[in-house]
């Protein structure tokens, strides 16, 4: 039986900074990175930034933010702040929508990275006695090496799948008997579609799935717990950060547990950059207080989120966010009707016999745009149904968002699944 206490004295040995010993870590960094980052020293002489003007926590809003169009600009290794003798390693973003954004990690960057993994496992009930299969890919990319040292550094049998090859990672799951699994929630679903179709439900004996990489439903967090039989747990992280682990949720699922030893997490207006009042929903700035290969201040990660008031129930003394809700740039404009995938979501969610899985084509013919929305619901092949549902969803969209759609109702499966993330908007009006 779990219990509050136990999950708090579990965490007890890290400590929550006091807003004193938090500016003094803010000052610490200013100086190393004035000292040693020659990304920043160009920064601060650019923009005329005096870090001896900095006398409180909040002159930490003068201090100009990071963008990641800089730090694709600084490509290779532009960011590099420690000497070459004491990097061990470098991450990388995927670069699909630019050059990638290189990361230098010193040993003491992957010591305190596998940490937070580990805290992150930790607050989902993990054990040194789970068996922890890893999905999420490994390589330039963060994911895999993260979640497998964190589970080492727990000292839980992590089964290194890395992406892909479905029938072996269903054999692994259930030979090994795998409790525990980490996942993206597309390649979680395909799994738990794939499982439900054999038939080998209870075979499987999962109790625990640590899921992220991408924003995902209601809708397709149930699927996915009902038909792995688990647990799911939110966990955020950036390549630019540490990588996953930078926040996750505990056991009541009331928001994320960030660490705020090692991290600064602001909330802006992201029109304006102003500093926004707590619970308001803004854009994530993250400040990292302890790297030293590639620190970074004041970054702005593109993510919707608000801070959540008050320490949770669960004992854990870390200040929380709310799920990320949206990024700054994934939003559609159509018909001149600004729309974020948070609100289509929430939107089917209440349509019964939706599905989670949905895609949005975008089109322009003759200078007319429209939008296609294709959707699976339960029991698409009865055309009665089907047109029932498309009328619903047509009457949800032009009530909820104030858009008129098309609408096309699939049976469940006929989306395209991902191993990695679900590619949910095409749009065609610029090709």
């Amino acid at each position: 039986m779990y219990s509050h206490s136990m999950q708090y004295s579990i965490l007890e040995e890290y400590i929550v900074p006091s807003g004193e010993e938090l500016f003094h870590k803010f000052l610490s960094l200013l100086k190393y990175i004035s000292e040693n980052s020659p990304f920043y020293r160009h920064k601060f002489s650019k923009e005329n930034v005096k870090i001896e003007f900095i006398k409180s926590l909040e002159d930490i809003r003068i201090l100009p933010f990071t963008y990641k169009e800089e730090l694709r600009d600084a490509y290779p290794l532009g960011l590099q702040a420690a000497p070459e003798e004491k990097v061990v390693r470098i991450h990388s973003s995927s670069g699909t929508t630019g050059k990638p954004i290189i990361i230098p990690y010193t040993q003491k960057d992957v010591d305190l990275w596998i940490d937070l993994m580990k805290r992150c496992y930790m607050l989902a009930g993990l054990t040194n006695k789970d068996r922890i299969q890893i999905t999420p890919g490994y390589g330039l990319w963060t994911a895999g090496i993260g979640f497998q040292l964190g589970a080492e550094k727990l000292g839980a049998m992590a089964v290194p799948m890395g992406p892909g090859n479905t029938e072996k990672q269903l054999q692994m799951l259930m030979d090994l008997r795998c409790t525990a699994i980490t996942s993206t929630s597309s390649y979680a679903l395909l799994l738990a579609e794939e499982i439900k179709r054999r038939g080998i439900r209870d075979k499987i004996h999962l109790k625990k799935g640590i899921i992220g990489s991408e924003r995902w439903s209601k809708k397709m967090r149930a699927r996915i717990e009902e038909e792995l039989g688990l647990e799911s747990f939110d966990i955020y992280g950036l390549t630019e950060i540490y990588g996953p682990g930078i926040a996750q949720e505990c056991r009541l699922h009331d928001g994320l547990h960030y660490w705020s030893d090692l991290l600064y997490f602001e909330i802006i207006d992201p029109i304006t950059g102003e500093i926004l009042p707590d619970g308001e929903l803004g854009e994530l700035v993250v400040t990292t207080l302890s790297k030293e290969g590639a620190p970074l201040l004041r970054y702005r990660t593109r993510d919707l989120t608000r801070f959540i008031h008050g320490q949770c129930a669960c004992g854990c003394p870390f200040p929380r966010i709310d799920r990320i809700l949206g990024r700054t740039d994934d939003m559609i404009k159509i018909k001149g009707v600004n729309i974020y995938p948070g609100q289509i979501e929430d939107l089917i969610h209440k349509v019964e016999g939706v599905s989670s899985e949905y895609q949005v084509l975008l089109s322009r013919e003759c200078g007319k745009e429209s939008m296609l929305f294709r959707v699976e619901v339960e029991n698409a092949h009865d055309p009665c149904f089907r047109q029932t549902r498309e009328k619903d969803i047509k009457k949800a969209f032009h009530d909820l968002i104030g858009i008129s759609v098309d609408v096309e109702c699939l049976n469940i499966g006929d989306l395209p699944r991902s191993e990695k993330k679900s590619k949910r908007v095409i749009d065609t009006r610029d090709i």
